[in-house]
């Protein structure tokens, strides 16, 4: 059997130019990155703003497993198989993070047959859009420091500054550091700390701008600290948005790429969902819709995380809402969430299905909370069996979903047709209802708690003194009517990851809430989730190299 990588290179791509035709963009709507990479230009993105708005379709999935669940393949191979029976669609996903490409994760680019290409480029440094973003982050921070060593004008508090730095590398020795240390021509000695570069709020703030005007709004109401009054510092007292946007003119213009079978996709934008949005740009996913009949799109990690923050918090800032939201499984997951070890998951167990159903049967009732009808996807695997498969249907049919197997990974655009053409049936039978799960006017509190009883099914919500003093600061300064976006495990619905299923019984505890003002949202972090992931003991970069002929080799 072939690697992912061994796959992807075997495929003979087309210039971009040709895969973009179709969709009516033109040689001079585009800027070229090599032959098989494009961004969109302002000018095209512009016209199009007048074309009827297609179908949108979210896919998202149970919580995630060593076992693997296949959100992306399952992504791309459903668009490849709306393409193949005659449905005019693209994809729209996030940008990897070199964090879990080389860590533990992976890459976002698919597998097997059902892959965005070239694969190595989007794994790697694609057009730059990472090293904007991490660049325009410590631009800032750069800027933060020059000011204290220059006078502190404004009189920022340096024990209350809140924006770290960042890296897009998983580098635990980062997270927390000192700066300014080594005499009074270093600045002026301060704590600090790095995040991963997809947990900035600029990446945030990129995913949800609209255009290069909003950009540079939302970057001026970044609060980068306080004052020795405790009053907010903004961005815009820095007088220093205008060459952040400068630093991102480029970043922020969608990136177009192709699959295995010529689907044209926008790759554009990485925030993780475990620590922030999780959701690709809205200017990629808005712009999709105004080209194709059908857009694909995925949401981070489980319906928890990614698919609650892109209906609360992203599909607000879109011309339209989903009309239909795809939940992947496997029985391979299944059976973990069902209590089986990893090493035991290819052997039959129709009762571990029938038990570890539970946490998919809760992402289905949450998804369907939203008023958006709702399909299960299941991403075949060669140890699946007749039994398990049948246990499986019947679990759907009580819970009245529908349910298809995909091959996708192997079959690829052939192994989706069945999960194609129930999707486009679901979504002509069904009219989307779609609803928030809470009003921005609510409290932070209530916001919170609504996020922990209605999707997580929390008995209660617990506020650590710093999150209370925080929420304190938040609504005081009239920051309060925005939405939450949870910073939590993904492993689980509550926020212990060892808590597999369907959990109850349990509370969460919000250690920390912290104002993303230029995003338009507010972080609550929970448990231990950290905002700068460490390594594992063997991470894949271990296996990674490139041949002589500049080859990648070892990347999936």
């Amino acid at each position: 059997m072939k690697t992912d990588i061994e796959i992807a290179q075997s495929v003979p791509l087309k210039p971009i130019t040709e895969v973009v035709a179709p969709l009516g963009i033109a040689f001079d709507d585009i800027e070229l990155y090599g032959k098989y990479k494009a961004k969109l230009t302002f000018d095209k993105i512009k016209a199009v703003q007048k074309n009827p708005v297609g179908k949108l379709i979210l896919v998202t999935a149970i919580n995630p497993t060593p076992a693997g669940e296949g959100k992306s393949t399952m992504s791309i191979g459903l668009a490849d198989a709306l393409n193949k029976i005659g449905k005019k669609t693209m994809i729209a996903l996030r940008e990897p993070s070199l964090g879990p490409v080389m860590g533990i994760k992976g890459g976002a680019a698919g597998g097997g047959y059902a892959q965005v290409l070239p694969m190595e480029d989007i794994n790697l440094h694609f057009t730059g859009d990472m090293h904007a973003i991490t660049t325009a982050h410590n631009a800032l921070s750069a800027l933060i420091d020059n000011h204290l060593h220059q006078g502190n004008e404004l009189g920022i508090d340096q024990r209350r500054i809140i924006w770290k730095r960042v890296v897009d590398l998983n580098d635990r020795a980062l997270r927390h550091v000192t700066v300014g240390l080594g005499g009074p021509l270093n600045g002026i000695p301060r704590e600090d700390g790095f995040d991963i570069t997809v947990a900035s709020e600029i990446m945030a703030i990129l995913c949800l701008a609209t255009d290069l005007a909003d950009l540079k709004k939302r970057l001026a109401n970044i609060v980068i600290g306080y004052r020795y009054d405790r009053s907010p510092v903004y961005v815009r007292d820095l007088q220093v948005e205008g060459v952040l946007t400068l630093i991102l003119k480029d970043a922020i213009k969608p990136n177009l790429v192709q699959t295995i079978y010529g689907t044209p996709a926008f790759v554009h934008g990485g925030p993780f969902a475990n620590i922030a949005h999780g959701c690709n740009s809205v200017l990629a996913t808005a712009t999709a819709l105004r080209l194709a009949d059908y857009v694909v799109t995925e949401a981070g990690f489980g319906a928890d995380l990614g698919a609650e923050k892109f209906l609360d918090i992203k599909t607000p800032n879109l011309p339209t809402t989903p009309d239909a939201i795809v939940v992947v499984a496997t029985l391979r997951a299944l059976k973990m969430n069902g209590g089986i070890v990893k090493e035991d998951l290819s052997l039959e167990n129709v009762a571990a299905v029938k038990e570890g159903f539970a946490n998919l049967a809760q992402h289905v009732e949450n998804m369907r909370k939203y008023g958006v009808p709702v399909v299960v996807a299941i991403n075949e695997f060669v140890a699946d069996t007749q039994a398990e498969i049948a246990q499986l249907r019947e679990l759907c049919a009580a819970i009245d979903v529908p349910v298809e197997l995909a091959s996708v990974w192997a079959d690829g655009a052939e192994g989706g047709v069945a999960l194609a053409q129930t999707v486009v049936k679901t979504i002509d039978a069904t009219p989307s209802d779609y609803k928030r799960l809470y009003d921005d006017s609510q409290s932070i509190e209530e916001k919170i708690a609504t996020v922990a009883r209605e999707i997580y099914r929390a008995d209660k919500v617990v506020f650590e003194k710093k999150a209370k003093t925080q929420i304190a600061q938040i609504v005081k300064n009239g920051w309060d009517n925005l939405p939450v976006c949870m910073a939590k495990t993904q492993y689980s619905f509550s926020d212990d990851p060892t808590l597999l299923g369907a959990p109850r019984g349990f509370e969460v505890t919000i250690r920390e809430v912290v104002p993303k003002l230029g995003a338009g949202f507010i972080v609550a972090l929970t448990g231990d989730v950290m905002t700068m992931p460490g390594l594992p003991k063997k991470p894949a970069a271990l296996n990674m190299d490139v041949a002589e002929d500049g080859t990648a080799l070892g990347l999936f």
